[in-house]
């Protein structure tokens, strides 16, 4: 028996030629969700497959033996219910209602834009044919979602190298509905040097100590006349 403990998603990083000459082994689903077992591949050499656990193996990917050869994984034909929306007495939208019913009974389900896939199941079958939906049997791959957070679960076939973190929103402005913009009164001018206005202040000091006198100053800090004024005195 060889011993396969690597797995290289649908194949990533390998030439197309390298996967052209790879022995392949087809497997239905499942045997495809479990993480330990026995398979034959295509040149009938016997794999004892031994993955992390919780690891799904979909069709296209490749299998990494203890030797550095590669069989790659093909998802063998198997008995399903194919569902597509009615399109005499409904709309593509009821796939999405049955999705979430079906979700609800925690359901496999292959999701495609125009149909969905379940395994076999005659009362899930009377339930979607009553939602007004059409439930035919066939034979083809089953690839269901394996969950946000299933190990493995590289369905898209592709990584995102951006962040889909929430941002911080910033706190609304109490009293103001949010999504309206709230701008603040216009700050009070303040007189002082380099204001460009005129002014005339009167100052009464009072009486200063013993001096017994008081002190009215002008200031004038309008315009000042003199030499480079610019006018004809």
């Amino acid at each position: 028996m060889l011993t396969v403990n690597k797995i290289l998603p649908q194949g990533q990083g390998l030439a197309a030629v390298l996967l052209k000459r790879a022995a392949t082994v087809e497997l239905d689903w499942d045997v495809r969700q479990k993480s330990r077992f026995d398979a034959t591949d295509s040149t009938g050499r016997t794999l004892g497959i031994f993955l992390p656990r919780g690891t799904l193996v979909r069709g296209g990917d490749v299998l990494v033996a203890e030797d550095g050869s590669m069989v790659r994984v093909i998802a063998a034909p198997q008995p399903v219910l194919v569902i597509t929306p009615c399109s005499e007495h409904g709309s593509p939208f009821d796939l999405v209602r049955a999705a979430y019913h079906l979700g609800n009974r925690h359901v496999q389900i292959e999701l495609k834009p125009d149909h969905l896939k379940i395994e076999p199941d005659h009362v899930l079958a009377d339930m979607l044919r009553a939602m007004h939906l059409i439930v035919n049997e066939a034979q083809a791959a089953f690839e269901p979602e394996g969950g946000a957070y299933a190990t493995g679960g590289h369905g898209h076939g592709h990584s995102h190298d951006h962040d889909h973190a929430p941002k911080a929103s910033p706190a609304p402005t109490r009293g103001k509905p949010i999504g309206i913009a709230v701008t603040s009164a216009p700050a009070p001018h303040v007189h002082g040097p380099g204001c460009n206005h005129g002014h005339d202040h009167s100052h009464d000091h009072g009486t200063h100590g013993d001096h017994g006198h008081t002190h009215d100053h002008k200031h004038d800090h309008g315009h000042k006349h003199g030499p480079g004024c610019g006018h004809d005195h």
